[in-house]
């Protein structure tokens, strides 16, 4: 891993396009941005060029399974799958192989993600009696070996089953004391066969413990909704409004007209965040339909070169452009909408302070060559610079 240089208390980026295409200096003090254009510089200023390069803020990638990739490793050659119970049982076979261990493998996807610009990241890591608990100690690690350029929350992560897989529920609960921040959950119906079980087990340990809840929610139709439903009313009656996200949340990005704009009022008097990866051919939330609701919408790589899929790269500008493709994205404010939910909706998600490039925000931005906003998203450049507290991090897609 590639460390950051020593951070000087003031910067000057000159030359920085702003979204209303206006060409700026922007001084960044104490790992904060202190304002545009300044008449004076502090003393002992260091200055960085960004030759016209256009400021955004940093992306967040808010579902991401580190735990399982192969990045930075051979090729794995995926198993065809026809449910969602072959592909974890396919996930299964083909990390018995794997001779790379979890914090290497997730430490060389998130240095991959650094460079590319994420500020954050929500790993959700697989527990289960198969895998123990290494895989949250495998990227606890890599993330702490990373403290200074990403945030990381981790996710005790069912994926085998909760209910249906014997001495998971135990191991959820010991995850939250070695490493894990968050509860994760999965398909009540579709994989435990046992909503209010699982649900009443993971509201409990959630609450008991003071963290966050985000289930996967792959789960389609009627019954897709009538678990979003009650996943809302428990929010609510548990006190964690703002707390418990639903990630993929296929049923709801199914939904259309009235239904949808329903169901988005009740997600949003709920509380409850909603997480889409822009995958393959499933239903794919649009933020800019949802988040005039209120709904916090948020988006993640979700697997990375795993055995799940060959895709992924834990760019989060290129999810954009994706989420932009998927959704019909055509005009400014759709494709902006897109960049909004990668940056805005997850750095909201974690519980982040927002970097909204105004005075007083943390200076987490990237600077890519595009003249505006839907530009990058359509052309989704490799960022120039990636600036982390105020330091440069990464210059042309590469750690410094």
């Amino acid at each position: 891993m590639a460390t950051s240089a020593p951070v000087l208390p003031h910067i000057l980026f000159t030359a920085v396009r702003t979204a209303d295409g206006s060409v700026r200096d922007l001084l960044v003090s104490d790992g904060r941005i202190a304002g545009y254009d300044p008449a004076e510089v502090p003393d002992g200023c260091g200055t960085v060029d960004a030759a016209g390069a256009l400021v955004l803020p940093s992306p967040v990638d808010a579902h991401i399974h580190p735990d399982k990739t192969t990045w930075g490793g051979p090729w794995l050659s995926r198993e065809p799958a026809g449910t969602l119970r072959d592909l974890i049982d396919g996930d299964v076979r083909a990390r018995a192989g794997f001779t790379s261990p979890v914090e290497e493998r997730a430490g060389a996807l998130m240095d991959r993600a650094i460079a590319r610009g994420t500020r954050a990241m929500r790993a959700h890591v697989d527990v289960a009696p198969a895998h123990g608990l290494l895989g949250v100690h495998g990227v606890r690690a890599a993330a702490d070996a990373r403290k200074d350029l990403i945030d990381v929350q981790v996710v005790a992560f069912p994926q085998l089953g909760l209910l249906s897989e014997p001495g998971t529920a135990e191991l959820m609960e010991q995850a939250l004391s070695e490493g894990a921040d968050v509860v994760g959950g999965l398909d009540p119906v579709g994989i435990d066969g046992d909503m209010e079980g699982q649900l009443d087990f993971v509201f409990e340990l959630a609450g008991r413990k003071d963290v966050p809840l985000d289930i996967h929610l792959h789960d389609g139709g009627p019954a897709g909704l009538r678990q979003t439903a009650e996943i809302a009313r428990r929010t609510v009656a548990a006190g964690m409004r703002g707390r418990v996200t639903i990630g993929h949340a296929f049923a709801v990005a199914g939904l259309g007209g009235d239904e949808r704009d329903a169901m988005a009022a009740r997600l949003a008097e709920a509380g409850v965040a909603l997480v889409t990866c822009a995958l393959g051919d499933d239903p794919v939330l649009d933020p800019a339909l949802l988040a005039p609701h209120g709904v916090r919408i948020a988006v993640g790589s979700d697997g990375v070169r795993d055995a799940w899929s060959p895709f992924g790269d834990g760019d989060m500008l290129a999810r954009a452009h994706l989420l932009a493709y998927r959704t019909d994205a055509r005009t400014d404010a759709e494709l902006a909408a897109c960049y909004e939910a990668v940056a805005q909706g997850g750095a909201a998600l974690l519980g982040l302070p927002a970097s909204r490039l105004e005075p007083g925000d943390p200076a987490d931005f990237v600077l890519v060559a595009a003249g505006s906003l839907p530009e990058a998203v359509v052309d989704r450049p490799v960022p120039s610079l990636v600036v982390r507290a105020g330091r440069v991090v990464a210059r042309g897609g590469e750690l410094v």
